[in-house]
């Protein structure tokens, strides 16, 4: 065979392997387009905005995804998932996946608040909360984090933080996040995603102008012995209350709308629609 020949047919070879490489992923990409890509690596941040799917296809059921167009950064943490607002100074969201087999840890509490080193820019620094009458409330608690000196170390950044109420913060907020751990050790594993709830927000504190959020909220999932999903959502005011916890429950449906957010957004369709219509107490021993 001649030179041109040869040269002629190892063109059409390469047009096709590059052609096949497109369909098949073979080029270092997906079938689905950009579906590699969608994916943070452990510490790695991201700009996300509601054109941007990566909230949505992160992985975990716990991680929702906001509806309201805000930019934030997503960082992945050894523990917990942040979407942090850099212009309030504190997260827009935390969501981990909390397992039976973490509650077992003996790591004490650090007690050492300080800014996330994975995050650009502006932040939060626990001179801003010195003095300021609020307490540093955790989003994913120390609590969780006994199984692991990495883990509970993250859980001081200040992007896993905000400004709470201490009777919120040392009331019926730890309450919930006992029930958590129960509920962990009942079903083997629970998705939670909680975080602020902002509405004009009660004013700002220190010289980076931490916002004081108007409340809080959490949402759980699990998946019960029968292989059916249940979940309940929970919303409390940044204030001293001191009313049952059943008494702040509510669908995550009703959660979402309050919020701009759709949670548990890798459920199932058809799952997602029947679990977050409504809610069971009795699913998590919560007395009515």
């Amino acid at each position: 065979m001649d030179k041109k020949k040869t040269g002629t047919l190892s063109g059409v070879v390469f047009i096709l392997i590059a052609l096949a490489g497109t369909y098949f992923g073979l080029n270092g990409g997906s079938s689905v387009t950009g579906e590699k890509s969608l994916f943070l690596e452990k510490g790695e941040e991201k700009m996300e905005t509601a054109a941007d799917p990566v909230s949505r296809q992160l992985r975990g059921l716990e991680i929702p995804y906001s509806l309201d167009g805000s930019e934030s950064v997503l960082v992945e943490h050894m523990a917990y998932t942040v979407s942090y607002n850099s212009k309030y100074r504190i997260p827009n969201w935390v969501a981990y996946e909390l397992q039976d087999s973490e509650l077992y840890g003996n790591l004490e509490r650090q007690e050492k608040f300080g800014p996330d080193p994975l995050v650009k820019g502006r932040q939060a620094y626990d001179k801003d909360y010195v003095g300021s009458g609020w307490d540093r409330g955790h989003m994913a608690p120390s609590g969780d984090m006994k199984w692991s000196s990495q883990a509970m170390k993250e859980c001081y950044y200040l992007t896993n933080v905000c400004p709470q109420n201490h009777n919120l913060n040392a009331g019926v907020w730890n309450d919930l996040e006992k029930q958590v751990r129960y509920e962990a050790r009942y079903y083997k594993k629970v998705w939670v995603v909680c975080g602020p709830v902002v509405d004009r927000g009660r004013g700002t504190i220190g010289s980076n102008k931490v916002l004081i959020p108007d409340g809080f909220f959490k949402a759980l999932l699990a998946r019960k012995k029968d292989g059916t999903y249940t979940a309940i959502g929970f919303t409390f005011p940044n204030e001293a209350g001191t009313r049952p916890l059943r008494d702040y429950a509510l669908s995550v449906n009703d959660l979402e709308k309050k919020l701009g957010m759709d949670l548990f957004y890798n459920l199932d369709d058809s799952v997602q629609e029947t679990v977050e219509a409504s809610y069971s107490l009795r699913d998590w021993r919560i007395e009515k």
